[in-house]
């Protein structure tokens, strides 16, 4: 979920990911829904993330199985382990939100649309701005006179 929340991108789109995908200190990908090619930063949150990842893996990386994500098996991560996975920590959190929030979470706080247009992959700014407009409202200023109370 860290890596999904940090890269922005759809749950297929994670669990797809590869040790591979990694050269020249970014995590590359083609998305699946728009075919669109990026290369995220590793740097910051999603470096520890890795790091993370890494550290679990260790020994579990072969010819065979480059997944970024795996089970204790070592065999790539499914869809399904990923849902059953984020439902339970959701439950255990006492929230209620869906996976794919997480990419409006993630749009929303980069407070620069244009940087999440990019890493959400859209090409219409307007297909961006679905995803952030309503979360955090618009800030305005109040009324320029003074308040007696």
């Amino acid at each position: 979920m860290d890596l999904a929340l940090c890269t922005d991108q759809r749950p297929a789109d994670v669990l797809k990911f590869n040790v591979t995908d990694i050269a020249d200190g970014s995590l590359s990908l083609i998305q699946n829904k728009t075919g669109k090619k990026l290369r995220i930063a590793i740097e910051g949150e999603l470096a520890e993330v890795i790091d993370r990842i890494f550290a679990k893996l260790r020994d579990k990386v072969n010819e065979m199985n480059k997944a970024l994500l795996q089970d204790p098996d070592g065999q790539r991560l499914s869809y399904f382990a990923l849902r059953s996975r984020f439902d339970k920590a959701r439950d255990l959190a006492g929230v209620s939100f869906q996976f794919r929030d997480l990419r409006a979470k993630a749009a929303t706080d980069t407070d620069d649309l244009a940087h999440a247009q990019r890493l959400l992959g859209h090409k219409n700014r307007s297909t961006t701005e679905i995803y952030t407009r309503d979360r955090k409202g618009d800030l305005v200023k109040p009324l320029a006179r003074t308040c007696k109370s």
